[in-house]
């Protein structure tokens, strides 16, 4: 074997290595994503828990306010639904967008039902309401926390994948950008919920 036969065998081990390295990383950050979804996956999966029985418990106060209540239900099972798809494929850009468009409906309307509750001095006094409330409140937070482990993780993955050498790898191997949760609204349905009695 001549001198630049081992070199370039030399070379050739260097590279399928980095390859190999490049193309385990990619793997690692896409897995890293769908852990960061099963964090606010938990999270969301409380929160849809919990406004059945915020509902209901408003509903024996304010039953003449049945489309606030319906529009609540509705966005929660449409939320719901769209996080069953994003657990399917947490990394996938369309999946994760509809979710982020189906929660900024569900919280607008927690927000009316918010509103509506501001209302009734008897509902604002019931303790269950309260509970209720003030759980949903600190699964809001949770939720926050989660999203945005979500988005670093998702900003890791792409920043790896997009990156000289790294994205000859990504492409070879079909290595799609992420998506990230982010606000689909308008200013006004940015807004948090807030809870308050």
């Amino acid at each position: 074997m001549s001198t630049t036969q081992i070199v370039a065998w030399c070379v050739l081990a260097v590279l399928v290595f980095w390859g190999v390295g490049a193309y385990n990383r990619l793997v690692r950050l896409r897995n890293a994503i769908s852990n960061a979804f099963g964090q606010i996956d938990v999270q969301l999966k409380r929160r849809y828990d919990l406004i059945p029985n915020l509902v209901e418990t408003a509903r024996k106060y304010i039953s003449h306010e049945r489309e606030t209540l319906e529009a609540v239900i509705a966005a929660r099972n449409q939320a719901r639904t769209a996080a069953e798809h994003v657990r399917a494929r947490p990394a996938s850009p369309g999946t994760v967008g509809t979710l982020a468009m189906a929660e900024q409906a569900l919280q607008g309307s927690l927000g009316r039902l918010m509103a509506v509750v501001e209302n009734y001095p008897e509902l604002k006094g019931d303790q269950t309401l309260r509970e209720l409330s003030e759980e949903l409140t600190s699964t809001e937070n949770k939720i926050a926390f989660a999203r945005q482990s979500f988005n670093d993780a998702a900003l890791d993955y792409n920043d790896a994948a997009q990156q000289f050498p790294t994205t000859l790898i990504a492409n070879l191997f079909g290595f799609k950008a992420a998506g990230m949760l982010q606000s689909t609204g308008s200013e006004a349905e940015r807004q948090a919920v807030r809870v308050q009695f």
